[in-house]
């Protein structure tokens, strides 16, 4: 995924683009085009430009957690015990290793880590918290919510 430093120019066509697919990316191109005044060639082509530049990151499906046996989300806000540059490297390397880690955010404030995991079950998220932070090391402490309803999220980029 292409991080920039500086947005990258947009025009209003794109804007327009950019917000139906972020809804329904699966949407023909001819759709798009009549919906928003360009001819689908174009927007064939301002597409294309968009996943180069790397403004769409990725193309993909989301998942309902619940239909494919996987209910629990857990929000964890993790505290290092040192915050020197490479242990904190090897802890990024960890969260984005593990598949049940669906987003990791290196944070300020009272935690380090914020991470928003999808878990099967209580007793996977426990055998997580061991290898995670327990035998991973550098954690000097954990807080775990357990989400009762997810009510948002995938939410799409305002623009």
């Amino acid at each position: 995924m292409a991080r920039h430093p500086q947005p990258v120019a947009l025009d209003d066509f794109d804007l327009k683009i950019l917000n139906v697919v972020q809804l329904d990316n699966q949407m023909p191109q001819r759709i798009i085009a009549e919906r928003i005044g360009l001819s689908a060639p174009a927007v064939a082509r301002r597409l294309q430009n968009l996943r180069e530049m790397g403004v769409i990151a990725r193309d993909i499906a989301v998942l309902d957690e619940t239909a494919v046996g996987r209910p629990l989300t857990i929000v964890v806000e993790v505290t290092t015990e040192n915050e020197r540059l490479d242990l904190l490297d090897t802890m990024k390397e960890r969260f984005l290793a593990c598949p049940q880690v669906r987003q990791c955010y290196y944070v300020t404030g009272d935690m380090d880590f914020i991470l928003i995991m999808n878990v099967r079950d209580m007793e996977e998220y426990t055998e997580l918290t061991r290898a995670l932070f327990f035998e991973g090391g550098n954690v000097k402490s954990f807080r775990t919510c357990v989400s009762m309803e997810n009510v948002k999220t995938n939410g799409p980029v305002p623009l």
